[in-house]
């Protein structure tokens, strides 16, 4: 008798478990375009990064032109005198940097945008002979005075800037701050320590409440 050869049994296939499988892909795809995405947008360059946005504290953008400013003729004691005061002068004045200046950096200074000014050598100011006035560009008798690190400055308020003059040394030293500033008398007292260390005290014309 002939052995028949029984074929193997074919099995269907487990529909259960090819339905996880076609799943399974179908799942796997996207996450891995989208896993490779996030990797490429990782490691392009952030154009916000490079450059930051300008905000209310970033500093103004400082010419590189000079300040324009007047250079008188000084005689040869006063122009020493200015000489000395502007050595003296930081370079950077708080977080505003030095500027140049159109004429004569031996008497004048400057530093920031707009920009703030020291001027050695302006005309001595002396004080009114009355309430009502006196001679011409004097100064008011109740014109404002700031006793500040030992000078005595001269404070007027203008539309633009406020302009501090010293009222209690042998050569005058005059600052000017834009209105941007604020308390612009602290802007002035910054260069208090400098004048005292260079320019002599007076006592001629200087107004009460400012006497050394």
């Amino acid at each position: 008798m002939v052995d028949v050869e029984t074929p193997p049994e074919v099995r269907e296939p487990d529909r259960t478990t090819r339905s996880a499988a076609l799943w399974a892909a179908a799942f796997a795809v996207p996450i891995a375009i989208v896993a490779g995405l996030l990797i490429f947008w990782r490691f392009l360059p952030q154009d916000d990064a490079a450059s930051p946005a300008a905000t209310a504290s970033t500093p103004a953008v400082v010419p590189s032109t000079p300040v324009q400013m007047a250079a008188p003729k000084l005689d040869a004691r006063t122009g020493q005198v200015c000489l000395a005061v502007t050595s003296q002068l930081p370079t950077t004045l708080r977080d505003l940097p030095g500027r140049k200046v159109s004429a004569g950096p031996e008497q004048n200074a400057a530093w920031g945008e707009p920009p703030i000014t020291v001027a050695c050598g302006v005309t001595q100011p002396t004080m009114c002979e009355r309430v009502d006035g006196g001679h011409p560009g004097c100064v008011p008798l109740d014109a404002t005075m700031f006793k500040m690190n030992g000078v005595c400055w001269w404070g007027e308020d203008g539309p633009a800037a406020d302009v501090f003059t010293t009222m209690d040394r042998e050569v005058a030293v005059r600052v000017t701050v834009p209105a941007s500033y604020n308390q612009t008398a602290q802007w002035a007292n910054e260069f208090s320590d400098p004048v005292v260390k260079t320019v002599k005290s007076t006592t001629k014309g200087v107004p009460t409440g400012c006497d050394q």
